[in-house]
């Protein structure tokens, strides 16, 4: 059994970070604790209750938080995305999950998934207060991620875009917008892609959470230049899973794979034979399972 409730985490800026607290309701704590977060413009209400619930009955205390920007979490741009502003953030949820008294914080492991996989690797590789980590269909380079999105001929429009988009807030321009998914061609998204529209549906939002429908253009540009994986070889000594999709084409498997081999032991390898999006819904049981009994190792 768990309990679960809201809290607030001040991070920098003013503002807080909304986040769900899971607390064992039996055993003997202090406990060991996990912090959790959902990736490129994700939200902790797809998906992520299924895994912090489980890993609370295995006796975990559980904080998974929506990144600023985002959800209920502050933020006056929404829909903006900074992965190392998102990094600097989840180093103040660690402290605040280092600070909760039912938590031994010598025993704190990460479980990041997607974008969130990648900031895994970062905060693995700098933050020794992580006992453990475990990243999910992790994003390992941007860069190579939007080469093969982006088809050659249309490279040139898109940098223009970004371009135009800095011009325009010299001027005093807010930052340009476009979809996070969308499969009509006239529509600027990020995302070309019927699964991803299929799992949001999935997960309808409650009422009151504000859906991530757009994004900054400026995210997409972030996302680009922003290549995790060289921290992956120097995440150890702390233990790493890494939890692969064989059939991604969101966070490219080969990619991952390719990042594994860099990695050094402590580590373990587990390949989901699906896409991105199944890692959360069909092979839920196969994916948590694997981080729960990588945590239950080492925490």
């Amino acid at each position: 059994m768990t309990d679960r409730i809201d809290v607030e985490i001040p991070v920098e800026g003013g503002i807080s970070l909304h986040a769900w607290l899971y607390i064992p309701v039996s055993g003997q704590g202090p406990f060991p604790a996990i912090t959790m977060a959902h990736g490129f413009a994700g939200l902790k209400y797809r998906a992520l209750s299924d895994y912090a619930e489980y890993f609370c009955s295995l006796g975990f205390v559980v904080l998974v938080h929506d990144h600023r920007n985002f959800g209920l979490s502050g933020g006056e741009i929404r829909g903006d995305i900074d992965p190392w502003q998102q990094i600097a953030d989840w180093r103040r949820v660690i402290s605040y999950v280092e600070s909760r008294p039912e938590v031994d914080p010598n025993r704190i492991g990460l479980w990041g998934t997607s974008y969130a996989g990648g900031h895994g690797l970062v905060l693995g590789a700098t933050d020794r207060r992580l006992k453990a980590v475990t990243v999910q269909v992790p994003t390992i380079s941007g860069y190579e991620q939007s080469l093969r999105r982006i088809k050659p001929e249309d490279r040139a429009s898109v940098e223009a875009v970004y371009d135009a988009d800095e011009r325009a807030q010299l001027a005093g321009e807010p930052p340009a917008r476009r979809a996070v998914v969308s499969l009509d061609p006239e529509v600027p998204a990020a995302y070309r892609s019927a699964k991803l529209i299929a799992y949001h549906e999935l997960f309808p939002l409650p009422e009151g959470v504000e859906a991530a429908e757009t994004i900054t253009v400026r995210s997409s540009r972030r996302a680009a230049m922003y290549d995790p994986g060289q921290f992956v070889s120097r995440v150890s000594p702390t233990p790493l899973l890494m939890v692969v999709a064989s059939h991604d084409e969101t966070t490219p498997a080969d990619l991952a794979l390719e990042a594994y081999e860099r990695a050094l032991d402590p580590k373990r390898l587990v390949v989901v034979a699906d896409g991105h999006f199944e890692s959360y819904t069909k092979h839920l049981r196969e994916t948590r399972a694997a981080a729960g009994t990588w945590f239950l190792e080492h925490l």
